[in-house]
């Protein structure tokens, strides 16, 4: 990739260069877009243009989205963020303290189903000849529709 010109800092990227740039695809950065969670404005031929910060807002996303996070709470997080001001380390570090705590819950909830995946699920197919153990007379079908045992865990 040819080296940044010193005078192009302040020039405003194309979808594409910002596609190119950040590793996501032309129509994930409209989905962003839509959902709020990145800005553009329009130029002259009413083409999109992006201000350089959002690069570092789309490394947010890819981050916090590969770790399980869900775009609504993205979205939220990013809402918080000074508009205009590209996300700094404080800002990062704020939003990974907040994730943290979810993340904890959902390794501890993985490791918990990793741990039961040789036992009754709860599915209440009533087949299974530990089921007369586990789940007599499909009594986990009270608590619900599906796999209680490890959903509700």
């Amino acid at each position: 990739m040819p080296r940044l010109d010193p005078a192009d800092i302040g020039r405003p990227l194309s979808v594409g260069e910002v596609a190119q740039r950040s590793g996501v695809a032309v129509s994930a950065l409209h989905f962003y877009e839509a959902r709020g969670l990145i800005h553009s404005v329009r130029n002259e031929g009413n083409q999109r243009r992006y201000a350089r910060d959002v690069l570092r807002r789309v490394a947010v996303i890819k981050v916090a989205q590969r770790i399980g996070i869900s775009l609504e709470d993205i979205g939220a997080a990013l809402a918080a963020l000074p508009e205009g001001r590209t996300p700094n380390a404080r800002d990062w570090t704020r939003l990974s303290k907040n994730w943290q705590q979810e993340l904890d819950a959902r390794i501890a909830h993985l490791q918990a189903l990793r741990d039961q995946l040789d036992d009754c699920i709860g599915c209440g197919c009533l087949s299974l000849g530990a089921c007369k153990l586990r789940n007599p007379l499909d009594s986990l079908s009270e608590e619900g529709p599906g796999p209680r045992r490890i959903l509700s865990e």
